[in-house]
Protein backbone atom coordinates (compact mmCIF):
# COMPACT_ATOMS: atom_id res chain seq x y z
CA UNK A 1 0.00 0.00 0.00
CA UNK A 2 0.83 2.94 -1.13
CA UNK A 3 1.44 5.93 1.68
CA UNK A 4 0.71 9.69 0.66
CA UNK A 5 2.18 12.64 1.36
CA UNK A 6 1.78 16.61 0.52
CA UNK A 7 3.20 16.50 -2.74
CA UNK A 8 0.36 14.02 -3.83
CA UNK A 9 -1.92 16.95 -3.39
CA UNK A 10 -0.23 20.05 -4.34
CA UNK A 11 -1.75 20.06 -7.86
CA UNK A 12 -5.47 20.33 -5.96
CA UNK A 13 -4.41 23.09 -3.69
CA UNK A 14 -3.26 25.20 -7.02
CA UNK A 15 -6.16 24.15 -8.42
CA UNK A 16 -8.23 25.32 -5.68
CA UNK A 17 -6.44 28.66 -4.63
CA UNK A 18 -7.69 29.05 -8.45
CA UNK A 19 -10.86 28.44 -7.97
CA UNK A 20 -11.16 31.03 -5.16
CA UNK A 21 -9.90 33.41 -7.06
CA UNK A 22 -12.91 32.70 -9.78
CA UNK A 23 -14.91 32.69 -7.53
CA UNK A 24 -14.16 35.95 -5.87
CA UNK A 25 -14.60 37.55 -9.24
CA UNK A 26 -17.75 35.67 -10.18
CA UNK A 27 -19.44 37.32 -7.05
CA UNK A 28 -18.85 40.69 -8.49
CA UNK A 29 -19.34 39.86 -11.69
CA UNK A 30 -22.53 42.50 -12.17
CA UNK A 31 -20.30 45.29 -10.91
CA UNK A 32 -17.01 44.47 -13.72
CA UNK A 33 -19.34 44.07 -16.44
CA UNK A 34 -20.83 47.64 -15.31
CA UNK A 35 -17.53 49.32 -14.99
CA UNK A 36 -16.78 47.98 -18.45
CA UNK A 37 -20.39 49.20 -19.68
CA UNK A 38 -19.11 52.81 -18.33
CA UNK A 39 -15.61 52.72 -20.31
CA UNK A 40 -17.79 51.64 -23.16
CA UNK A 41 -20.20 54.37 -23.04
CA UNK A 42 -17.34 57.14 -22.18
CA UNK A 43 -15.45 55.93 -25.37
CA UNK A 44 -18.64 56.52 -26.77
CA UNK A 45 -19.12 59.54 -26.24
CA UNK A 46 -15.40 60.72 -27.79
CA UNK A 47 -16.89 59.73 -30.79
CA UNK A 48 -16.72 63.07 -33.70
CA UNK A 49 -19.66 65.03 -33.50
CA UNK A 50 -20.46 65.70 -37.50
CA UNK A 51 -21.63 69.63 -37.39
CA UNK A 52 -25.46 69.73 -37.45
CA UNK A 53 -27.79 72.53 -39.20
CA UNK A 54 -30.31 72.18 -35.97
CA UNK A 55 -29.56 75.20 -33.69
CA UNK A 56 -32.54 75.37 -31.66
CA UNK A 57 -32.63 75.61 -27.98
CA UNK A 58 -32.43 72.23 -26.22
CA UNK A 59 -31.28 70.18 -28.90
CA UNK A 60 -28.94 67.49 -28.44
CA UNK A 61 -26.78 65.34 -30.50
CA UNK A 62 -27.26 62.12 -31.43
CA UNK A 63 -23.51 60.79 -30.18
CA UNK A 64 -24.20 62.78 -26.34
CA UNK A 65 -27.19 60.20 -25.56
CA UNK A 66 -25.03 57.41 -25.61
CA UNK A 67 -26.07 55.77 -22.35
CA UNK A 68 -25.66 53.03 -19.93
CA UNK A 69 -29.20 51.30 -18.37
CA UNK A 70 -28.76 48.31 -15.85
CA UNK A 71 -32.15 46.08 -15.21
CA UNK A 72 -31.41 42.89 -12.07
CA UNK A 73 -27.85 41.20 -13.39
CA UNK A 74 -28.30 42.68 -17.09
CA UNK A 75 -26.29 45.76 -18.61
CA UNK A 76 -27.22 47.49 -21.89
CA UNK A 77 -25.39 49.85 -23.52
CA UNK A 78 -27.22 52.09 -26.19
CA UNK A 79 -28.66 55.40 -27.96
CA UNK A 80 -30.59 57.25 -25.35
CA UNK A 81 -33.18 58.47 -28.26
CA UNK A 82 -35.89 55.92 -30.36
CA UNK A 83 -34.42 57.02 -33.58
CA UNK A 84 -31.06 55.52 -32.50
CA UNK A 85 -31.54 52.00 -33.34
CA UNK A 86 -32.59 53.26 -36.92
CA UNK A 87 -29.44 54.95 -37.42
CA UNK A 88 -27.24 51.99 -36.20
CA UNK A 89 -29.12 49.35 -38.12
CA UNK A 90 -30.66 51.58 -41.01
CA UNK A 91 -33.95 51.18 -42.74
CA UNK A 92 -35.45 50.55 -45.92
CA UNK A 93 -35.02 54.36 -46.92
CA UNK A 94 -31.62 55.11 -45.23
CA UNK A 95 -28.15 52.45 -45.18
CA UNK A 96 -26.56 52.04 -41.83
CA UNK A 97 -24.04 54.16 -40.15
CA UNK A 98 -22.94 52.01 -36.81
CA UNK A 99 -21.44 53.43 -34.24
CA UNK A 100 -21.43 50.43 -31.52
CA UNK A 101 -19.82 47.41 -32.92
CA UNK A 102 -17.13 49.30 -34.73
CA UNK A 103 -15.75 50.95 -31.65
CA UNK A 104 -16.37 48.08 -29.55
CA UNK A 105 -14.54 45.90 -32.05
CA UNK A 106 -11.72 48.25 -31.86
CA UNK A 107 -11.41 48.86 -28.57
CA UNK A 108 -12.63 45.15 -27.08
CA UNK A 109 -8.68 44.29 -26.18
CA UNK A 110 -8.24 47.42 -24.35
CA UNK A 111 -11.32 46.18 -22.04
CA UNK A 112 -10.45 42.97 -21.28
CA UNK A 113 -6.85 43.88 -20.24
CA UNK A 114 -8.45 46.46 -18.33
CA UNK A 115 -10.34 44.22 -16.57
CA UNK A 116 -7.90 41.53 -15.92
CA UNK A 117 -5.98 44.00 -14.36
CA UNK A 118 -8.46 44.97 -11.82
CA UNK A 119 -8.80 41.38 -11.13
CA UNK A 120 -5.40 40.13 -11.00
CA UNK A 121 -5.73 37.84 -13.86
Amino acid sequence: MKTMNNNDFDGFLELNEELTKYMLVAENIVVEEEKIANEFVNDLKKLPKPRSMIVKSGYTHLINTFAKRTRAKEIEVGWGKYYGPMVENGTRKMGNRSHLKPLWNRNVNKYITNFKNRTNF
